[in-house]
């Protein structure tokens, strides 16, 4: 399996937007995100290292505002922590290797898909499409790749 790891080029060339999320812990505007209404099959990478997150299979329309997905794809990507910052107490969402900050994690997702809401910033992911998967690197994950419920 290739390393993934946080990049600076890559850190260098983010947008603004992006860098503010991914950097500086920053959330884009609610229904603002590039991927929010995405239906398409394939997987969510972090931006920063390109480690795996989330597919499109675990997707799914909460009404919050961000892309929501009810677990990871590969839960070793992800770490959590806790985020008592604007006076809550929340579980922050990063990227394992990318350190980037993803979003947070809620218990308020689909009962009978888990139960928790991975509510993701679009601006901290690249989408790589189901019939792009195996070129990039990630055939391993086809197998979890089905169309949005």
């Amino acid at each position: 399996m290739e390393q993934y790891k946080r990049d600076p080029e890559v850190i260098a060339k983010l947008t603004p937007e992006q860098y503010r999320v991914t950097q500086e812990s920053g959330t884009e505007r609610p229904g603002t995100g590039e991927y929010l209404d995405n239906k398409e099959p394939g997987i969510y990478v972090d931006i920063v290292s390109g480690e795996p997150l989330f597919a499109s299979s675990d997707k799914f329309e909460s009404g919050c505002g961000w892309p929501s997905f009810t677990k990871p794809i590969e839960p070793a990507n992800v770490k959590e922590l806790h985020d008592a910052s604007h006076g809550m107490n929340r579980t922050e969402v990063r990227s394992r290797n990318g350190d980037s900050h993803l979003g947070h994690v809620f218990p308020d997702g689909p009962r009978d898909r888990g139960g928790l809401r991975y509510c993701i910033n679009s601006a901290s992911l690249r989408f790589i499409h189901r019939d792009d998967m195996e070129a990039e690197g990630y055939g391993a994950y086809l197998s979890q790749v089905e169309d949005i419920r």
